[in-house]
């Protein structure tokens, strides 16, 4: 019997319209602001778009709308 393999991936390497759970954070810093947002670990996230130029991105997390910074971004980890 296999066991499946769970599949971690940092929002910001994520493509467009992928959708995950989030995991946790990488930034204890960056995690206290996102908690205050309402993205909290088993909130599921939604790609929505990206900024151009490498900028931030664009999400839906459970009935939330956010703009996050590519700094916020890069600390949420999604399974």
């Amino acid at each position: 019997m296999e066991v499946p393999v769970k599949v971690e991936k940092q929002l910001e390497k994520a493509c467009i319209g992928a959708e995950g759970c989030v995991s946790h954070f990488t930034n204890e810093c960056m995690a206290c602001k996102l908690i205050s947002m309402g993205i909290l670990p088993g909130t599921t996230i939604k790609l929505l778009r990206r900024a151009p130029f490498g900028g931030g991105c664009y999400v839906k997390a459970d009935n939330l709308l956010l703009a996050l910074r590519k700094a916020e971004a890069c600390s949420i980890v999604l399974r």
